[in-house]
């Protein structure tokens, strides 16, 4: 860390990015690839943010803090791991599959989308959900033409087996709200980029050794590389204005003053954000998650990740010797305490797996008792622009509009919105800069494609 000053003027044209979480890196790593002076300042020892991993001291092996599954249809996050050289970290799906199970029946099945847009896929008895009929999923097209108060309950009816056994757990995991409160129009938005694209934008992708190996570490090594400076432990107490400009800011151990030419990407938590930033609107209604991991191999054959229908227990995925199961809108159980907690969850592996229910095996809660904003229809009203009434600052986070839920896939998108307003202020002419242009998500190179099939 750079020793305390009272005043410390950077290289002019640099860009300062606040926040080192997967936004933060995401606008860092963009901009330091075109030869923008870059420096990452984060408040915590490490990048990361939600999206890490660490050495577990009970169960003696490194767990992510929580499970976070990608999908070949995500480009902004394709597009990032391209541009870092991680495409090798990801295990890759050979096929768009997703495991289910019904813990109320037994039943299992798998869900196998069909090549192309048009869902022919739903005709077969073998690819589609038991119980369902090819009509049933003509319920999904409501979604788009779902007026901005309606939630997915009501469009969609839960009263169907499509619904418990398909819709509802995904758009629970997706936007982390419970389905009688979500907004409807907003998970439309997500099956549109995955299922409506078929299984090309479905296949699932996994990191192989852990969040932080293949999405922060080699983030921040490119931009080492790049000539980016990361400065952690540094925390943002305020924003220094001056008239109509954006003219410090202000950490715990240093104040730097701003040039005309600066740039600031403030990609912190919303609360921090709202805090800092006069006027600032952002949602204030928060969800839980609670992840359970147990160190426990999985048995020869299981899928890398699994659904689970009538349980507690939602999605399980399975990496070396560790099942981490993830349970989001989590509000019935997040009061429970650690044991309680281990009990309840392992109870659903359990019978997922056909493993033996007991001993119950080491394991480690964690909980995320705001894990992301709820999805709800009032809570999108307060979803902020990246850009903001000062040139020189922009926002970015999974709270910011993306029309993404708060999702590794939208806080990608968020640096990378924020990064092109960046570049767009740069270019444009002081006199008559003109409105920017929107920002298109970058669709991942052709090398990155073949590795990530």
């Amino acid at each position: 860390m750079t020793a305390p000053s009272a005043l410390a003027s950077p290289p002019p044209g640099r860009v300062h990015v606040v926040g080192a979480g997967l936004a933060g890196l995401a606008a860092a790593v963009e901009l330091a690839d075109e030869g923008h002076k870059v420096t990452l300042y984060e408040a915590g020892a490490q990048a990361g943010g939600r999206c890490r991993s660490f050495f577990d001291a009970e169960l003696g092996l490194r767990i992510d803090n929580g499970n976070h599954l990608l999908l070949s249809g995500n480009t902004a996050a394709l597009a990032y791991i391209d541009r870092i050289g991680a495409c090798g970290t990801f295990e890759r799906a050979a096929e768009a599959a997703i495991a289910f199970v019904d813990l109320a029946t037994g039943e299992r099945w798998t869900l196998r989308p069909g090549g192309g847009a048009v869902p022919w896929w739903v005709l077969s008895a073998a690819r589609r959900v038991p119980g369902t009929r090819p009509q049933d999923y003509l319920a999904a097209l409501k979604l788009r033409r779902a007026a901005p108060g309606a939630t997915v309950a009501a469009v969609l009816g839960a009263d169907t087996v499509l619904f418990r056994r398909l819709w509802q757990p995904l758009a629970v995991a997706a936007l982390n709200t419970a389905i009688a409160d979500a907004s409807a129009s907003l998970f439309g938005r997500v099956l549109a980029e995955t299922l409506g694209r078929g299984a090309a934008a479905c296949r699932p992708l996994l990191a192989r050794e852990g969040l932080s190996e293949s999405l922060i570490d080699p983030a921040l090594g490119f931009l080492a590389r790049a000539g980016g400076e990361f400065r952690p432990g540094w925390r943002l107490r305020e924003l220094d204005f001056a008239a109509d400009r954006l003219a410090g800011l202000a950490f715990d151990a240093e104040r730097i003053a701003l040039r005309p030419d600066d740039s600031v990407i403030l990609a912190v938590p919303a609360p921090v954000a709202a805090r800092v930033v006069p006027d600032l609107v952002v949602p204030d209604d928060y969800a839980p998650i609670v992840n359970a991991h147990f160190r426990c191999a999985a048995p020869p054959g299981a899928p890398p990740f699994i659904g689970l229908v009538g349980g507690t227990a939602e999605w399980v995925c399975r990496r070396r010797e560790v099942l981490s199961v993830t349970v989001s809108a989590a509000d019935a159980i997040v009061g429970l305490n650690a044991d309680e907690l281990r009990e309840l969850l392992w109870r659903d592996v359990a019978r997922a797996f056909g493993l033996p229910a007991e001993p119950v095996p080491p394991a480690r809660i964690i909980k995320e008792r705001r894990a992301t904003f709820r999805a709800t229809p009032a809570q999108l009203r307060r979803r902020p622009a990246a850009a903001t009434r000062w040139p020189a600052l922009h926002l970015a986070g999974d709270y910011v509009d993306t029309g993404l839920p708060a999702t590794i896939e939208g806080a990608i998108r968020s640096g990378f919105a924020a990064a092109a307003r960046v570049r767009q202020r740069r270019a444009a002419s002081a006199a008559s800069p003109g409105p920017m242009p929107p920002f298109e998500t970058p669709s991942p190179p052709q090398d990155c494609r073949r590795a990530l099939p």
